[in-house]
């Protein structure tokens, strides 16, 4: 999937390239970036010692020694004075020009930290937003599978407003009986209560024409429907499956098997990718063998957004991960 937000220890995380938020001298220090020196061992620091340091925003690659990847890319983030200082430019800089060398190195897969948020003290849900437009700005030209890598929850903020306006929405519509699992889902073929293996997943929504869906063929395969719908709003499937954080292999598969039964989190992404109102998310979601339930917290905030047409996946995903709910995409 392109663009994922975990929960993890940055130096466990299995990537071709690891992103370190180093200093500028690259000889180590405090949180991300001893920790990796650490895990690394002493040839990392022997390298970093021939780099001659590294400029604010810029970014240098290493060999990955005993990390569990191939390269360190060594970024260094900007001290947060405020924001009058150009700490914006800086930090957007990290991710763009650590994802350049990725991409020179030929990698497929990259893991981040939330760069300059922790003793450099950027505002975490500023560092968010930076991240993620630099991030969505290189996925928008380029495939690569790209991971943020964060301690807790807490670091990545919803605004204020929204969690409430979602908390209140839950309060009025989570069913007391209930079951806090998104993939457990009604089979409406079969009528019988089933388990969806967890997938993890998060992208950029853009502006769609709402062009009217028909869902008049009952019979059709969700692989079917899917390609009518992305045939009738006049849209390319390159268009769908970046804007539902879909992997390029993934909705490749989707289109050869005309059978193939996705996860209930990869169906609901193609909605939201193509801005359906809430009956035809149900009657897309149907085609697979799905439902929401009023009993699930994660499809009560899916409900939420597609009420209030709200169809920006990044968006979506940082609630979903503030509610410790399962995020959409391939």
């Amino acid at each position: 999937m392109p663009f994922t937000i975990i929960r993890n220890d940055i130096t466990k995380v299995t990537a071709d390239a690891v992103v370190n938020a180093a200093n500028n001298s690259l000889l180590g220090g405090g949180g991300v970036d001893g920790a990796i020196h650490r895990a690394a061992g002493a040839g990392l620091l022997r390298e970093c010692r021939t780099l001659g340091g590294c400029e604010t925003g810029q970014a240098k690659v290493t060999k990955g020694y005993d990390m569990p990847c191939k390269y360190i890319i060594h970024t260094v983030g900007p001290v947060w004075q405020g924001g009058a200082h150009g700490e914006k430019e800086l930090l957007y800089s990290c991710y763009k020009n650590s994802l350049i060398l990725a991409k020179e190195k030929g990698c497929a897969s990259v893991a981040f930290p939330l760069i300059s948020s922790g003793v450099y003290g950027y505002p975490k849900d500023k560092a968010l937003q930076v991240a993620v437009s630099a991030i969505s700005d290189f996925l928008s030209e380029n495939e690569m599978d790209i991971t943020l890598v964060v301690f807790d929850k807490n670091a990545v903020s919803v605004s204020e407003k929204l969690m409430s306006d979602i908390r209140r929405y839950i309060d009025d519509n989570y069913a007391e009986e209930h079951c806090d699992s998104p993939y457990r889902s009604r089979n409406v073929f079969g009528g019988q209560m089933f388990r969806k293996a967890a997938p993890k997943a998060v992208q950029l929504s853009e502006d769609i024409c709402a062009a009217p869906i028909s869902f008049e063929n009952m019979d059709e395969t969700f692989s079917h429907a899917l390609l009518r719908m992305i045939d009738e709003r006049g849209l390319t499937d390159v268009q769908v499956y970046k804007k539902a954080n879909i992997d390029r292999r993934l909705f490749s598969k989707i289109r050869s098997d005309t059978d193939y039964r996705p996860k209930k989190q990869t169906a609901i992404s193609f909605a939201i990718a193509l801005e359906l109102d809430l009956e035809e998310t149900e009657r897309l979601l149907e085609k697979a063998g799905y439902t929401l339930s009023n009993s699930i917290k994660f499809d009560v905030i899916i409900k939420f957004f597609i009420e209030n047409k709200m169809y920006d996946i990044f968006e979506i995903n940082e609630t979903l991960f503030a509610f410790d709910q399962s995020l959409i995409g391939g």
